[in-house]
């Protein structure tokens, strides 16, 4: 993808415009003029039942599944938040444990792929087309694939191997990485939704434990450029954080889906690994080869593999 300076001044001025509006609102300065214990007692309660609205209008609509497969999203995503959190007391760390991390990542989300998304598909697309399932679900992967490709293609961003490359010394560089890492959290959280929708929680719970583990070192990658370009670290953590939240849209979109459209669960769950894989191979392993072999990565991804594939058999 070609980095211009036109494409991320837009999307600078866009955000300042609306944050602006943001500023300018009357409700919100009235919040702001609060005294500390009563502002936040009052955000605290327009996001309570803001959940309460969303969750409720879902359990009433859709039903339990639909609610928790959320709810897991939801927990999935914050997970990159949660990987930000050494940004407040580092500015670097060992580019070895950064790649230990991330192959652990790419070994869980393999397993999960193949043991939550592929294998299932498989079982369900037999059921609705006898015989037929593995070439339903491969279809369904290469429709994944394809999207992510086009999206790759289409949306400006930095890959992950930037950060090794180039070390994102630019502050455009550091938000066109951001949005990469948004664009594929979207899928990641619709794997989620696709798993929860077919009614099998084992799938749905290994899934959102694999995702929330992929998203720490994530997390950390976005939250440490920012910091080491001068921002203030609770708002590196808080903007590393907000990349994991497009995960819960896209796992409401998955969840949905297939809850109303049953017959098309199989491609759904095809396509939700087939955008996994592409993230795999297209970002997180060469992020971890991005300075040459890593053997430190090769066995962490054999470990997260072995991890999760025992996760699965225990929980099966």
């Amino acid at each position: 993808m070609t980095f211009t300076t036109k494409t991320i001044s837009t999307l600078q001025r866009y955000f300042e415009t609306q944050a602006t509006r943001i500023k300018s609102n009357e409700n919100y300065r009235a919040i702001v003029n609060m005294p500390p214990l009563k502002r936040w007692t009052t955000v605290a309660a327009l996001f309570l039942l803001s959940q309460l609205v969303i969750f409720g209008g879902l359990y009433l609509i859709f039903g339990e599944i639909v609610v928790i497969g959320f709810f897991a999203s939801i927990l999935a995503g914050l997970a990159t938040g949660l990987g930000a959190l050494p940004a407040l007391f580092f500015k670097d760390i060992s580019k070895n444990l950064f790649n230990s991390m991330l192959g652990a990542a790419a070994g869980v989300m393999l397993a999960a792929t193949a043991f939550s998304l592929l294998v299932p598909g498989m079982d369900y697309g037999n059921q609705i087309w006898p015989g037929k399932g593995i070439y339903i679900v491969s279809l369904g992967m290469l429709i994944g694939a394809v999207f992510l490709h086009y999206a790759d293609r289409q949306l400006p961003h930095v890959h992950l191997d930037s950060i090794a490359n180039t070390k994102l010394n630019s502050l455009n560089k550091v938000w066109l990485f951001v949005i990469a890492i948004t664009i594929h959290n979207f899928p990641e959280g619709m794997s989620v939704g696709v798993s929860f929708g077919s009614g099998e929680m084992k799938n749905g719970i290994i899934l959102a434990v694999a995702i929330a583990l992929q998203n720490i070192p994530e997390g950390l990658a976005v939250a440490l450029p920012l910091v080491g370009l001068g921002y203030n670290k609770w708002r590196a953590v808080g903007i590393a954080t907000v990349t994991g939240l497009v995960e819960p849209v896209g796992g409401l979109l998955g969840i949905t889906m297939v809850t109303v459209f049953q017959p098309i669960l199989p491609i759904a769950m095809g396509f939700a690994a087939g955008a996994m894989l592409f993230v795999i191979s297209e970002e997180i392993i060469p992020e971890t080869h991005s300075d040459g072999r890593s053997r430190y990565a090769t066995f962490a991804l054999m470990i997260g593999f072995i991890i999760m594939m025992t996760l699965d058999n225990m929980l099966g």
